[in-house]
């Protein structure tokens, strides 16, 4: 079977297991915009405290929807503009996937610069491209490197890793394996026979072409991970 397309969240689970792993143990975390908080577990050598608006619930007929939400583990509900934490307060602010669902992500950018503390650590995953889910909660399509490279020093932070997940053709991929399931939502059609094969044939045309891949990154990832640190 053909991999292509099917990396995205098991690379950036693994990159956000790692980049924890740096942070020095006993630092106080902000998962901001927690949902789940699902990477808690790799925040064990860290007092972990989780943040979430916890409006959504998991229903809603536009876009792709998670079916149920759980919003019983966190610590703090709040908006994530205005966290009721004191200023320089926290060591280090995890945020990932979580910045489409903001109307306004640079103030949350600013709201982080308030909350860490001076050399503190700030880890951000958020998509490049992204499909509508989540709604009514979705505000943006996504963010390539030069949004984090504008607002991150612009609000007194050192981009110390800036890493594109996946490629222009894994991308492609992973819409491509969502025809089916999209193809029945929304037009009410199953996938032939002909489809199929067609369907296959393309995700082995994208595996090649990935394989060969130099950099399709510029024009498409699933995301871009970034750790930095508060001047």
């Amino acid at each position: 079977m053909f991999q292509v397309g099917t990396t995205n969240e098991e690379a950036r689970r693994e990159w956000i297991k790692n980049t924890l792993a740096k942070i020095p143990a006993g630092s106080k975390l902000l998962d901001a915009g927690a949902g789940e908080c699902q990477y808690k577990p790799f925040c064990s050598h860290l007092e972990y405290i989780s943040q979430d608006f916890a409006q959504y619930d998991g229903t809603g007929n536009v876009g792709l929807q998670m079916g149920t939400w759980d919003n019983t583990k966190l610590d703090i509900v709040s908006d994530i503009l205005a966290i009721p934490l004191p200023d320089n307060s926290v060591d280090a602010i995890m945020c990932t996937e979580v910045f489409e669902h903001i109307p306004d992500p640079v103030g949350a950018i600013r709201e982080f610069k308030r909350l860490l503390r001076p050399g503190g650590y700030l880890l951000l995953t958020a998509p490049f491209n992204s499909i509508t889910h989540f709604a009514p909660y979705h505000f943006s399509t996504g963010f390539n490197r030069f949004f984090y490279e504008k607002h991150l020093p612009d609000n007194d932070f050192e981009i110390t890793e800036l890493t594109p997940n996946g490629s222009y053709f894994e991308c492609v991929a992973q819409e491509v394996r969502r025809v089916k399931s999209v193809g029945k939502q929304y037009a009410n059609t199953k996938i032939s026979l002909l489809d199929k094969v067609i369907l296959h044939s393309t995700l082995w045309v994208l595996q090649r072409l990935s394989k060969k891949d130099k950099g399709s990154s510029e024009l498409l990832s699933y995301g871009i991970h970034v750790f930095a640190r508060k001047k």
